[in-house]
Parts: C-alpha cells; sequence; structure tokens
C-alpha cells in the first residue's frame, strides 16, 4: 500500500455499503494520480490500482471521496457518502481502451475482499460507475473481468444457468431494472449500462428475450450463474 494523500475529501453522512470500481480514463497513471491530488480539480478516490498491480490509498476508508459524482444505486443518491472507491489506471474509451492486466486485476481483488468484509457490503453493491451514472460514464467498461470477481462472490455473476424470457413488455423490463438498482430515466443509458456489466458481447440498447432473462435470473433470490 503506497500512501499517496489527495486533499479532495470530507466527512461521510451515511455508513459505507457500496464499493465502486471506475477507470480513469486518462493517459497514464501519472496524469490521473496528478488529477486525483489536484485540489482544483475537486475529485478524488479512496484507492488507485495500477497496471503492474501497485495499491495506492488517497483517501482514508472513514472519510467521503469525490468519485461518484450525480449518481442513483437502490434508492441511493448520495452515493460518495455511502461508499469506497477504487480507481483503475486505464486510458479508457477516450484514449485507447485496453484489457486490464492480469497484475492489476489480481491486486484489486484482495483490496475489494477486504473492503467488503470490512464493512459487509453485499454482492449487488460492488458497482462500476457506469451502472450508478448510466447517463455519464462507461466505466469500468465492457472489458473488465466481473467474472472473476463473481467466482469470489466480490460481485453478481452473470446469470447463464435455465434463463427463462419472462416476455416483460418494454415497461415491464424497465420497472425491473428500477427494482433491480438502475436508474432508469433516460430508458437507452438504463439498458445500455445494464448490457455493459451483464451482456457486454452485445451493448446495443435493445431490450431483447436475453437482456429480459438475465434480469429476471438476478431478481431471483440467489442469481443463477455462480459456479
Amino acid at each position: 500500500m503506497i500512501e499517496t494523500p489527495s486533499p479532495n475529501f470530507d466527512d461521510r453522512t451515511l455508513p459505507v455499503s457500496m464499493i465502486v470500481l471506475h477507470y480513469t480514463g486518462m493517459v497514464d497513471a501519472a496524469s490521473a494520480i496528478a488529477r486525483l491530488c489536484d485540489p482544483a480539480a475537486k475529485v478524488s478516490a479512496h484507492y488507485l490500482v495500477t497496471e503492474d498491480g501497485q495499491v495506492l490509498r488517497m483517501v482514508a476508508e472513514d472519510k467521503r471521496a469525490w468519485h461518484a459524482g450525480a449518481s442513483h444505486w437502490r434508492g441511493l443518491s448520495n452515493i460518495n457518502s455511502a461508499s469506497v472507491g477504487i480507481e483503475l489506471v486505464n486510458p479508457g474509451h477516450e484514449f485507447g481502451y485496453r484489457p486490464f492486466p492480469d497484475e492489476q486485476i489480481d491486486a484489486l481483488i484482495p483490496l475489494v475482499a477486504e473492503i467488503k468484509d470490512r464493512h459487509a457490503i453485499t454482492r449487488g453493491n460492488i458497482v462500476g460507475h457506469s451502472d450508478i451514472a448510466p447517463t455519464r460514464k462507461q466505466d469500468p467498461g465492457e472489458l473488465f473481468p466481473w467474472a472473476r470477481l463473481a467466482k469470489l462472490r466480490l460481485a453478481l455473476p452473470r446469470p447463464t444457468k435455465n434463463l427463462m424470457d419472462p416476455n416483460w413488455t418494454e415497461a415491464g423490463f424497465l420497472l425491473a431494472l428500477e427494482r433491480f438498482g438502475y436508474d432508469v430515466t433516460d430508458k437507452l443509458a438504463a439498458v445500455v449500462a445494464f448490457q455493459r456489466r451483464f451482456r457486454p458481447e452485445l451493448i446495443d440498447g435493445e431490450i431483447d428475450g436475453e437482456c429480459r432473462a438475465i434480469l429476471l435470473a438476478l431478481l431471483l433470490p440467489k442469481p443463477r450463474g455462480d459456479d
């Protein structure tokens, strides 16, 4: 753990119940670290994980880092106060999005596990920035290896077993998506965010039978696909 304090934080008003994963979306790690530590930028994260697996602690977990912005998840809108934010160094969609190296994910996994245990966070509240801000964000994106975390019970799995299309109407699907946690004010953005997270090989914004079946399985008491 490399201590790299950021001045950009304040006091929490809620207990920690979420982990939010981001990519830095900047040309390199140095630029991202500089911005997260710049008082003028007014952004920060609790941790940053470099592509070679170094972990930087930037804000203490008992403080509110400024990483989520305008966001919503499962009835919560003050996500910064309720979450621990982790930035993963990656240029992102703007500067050459690429897969996350094994060394980076190998360092991320124990970090997420420790935070999850420390705050008794449920798997359904370990999310990507795009999940909580679908109209604004794409990170950590479709290349993020959620399956690796899911196998360790550090994220919800993608349902794969005994999928059944409930044949919901569009309105029915959006109601179910809102029940699951997403802000569905912008229908297309919400559907794209759901696909980016749970069906990344086809992100077209269309509500089809596979999307309906995946969402139905996620709403069951035990999400199917957890091998």
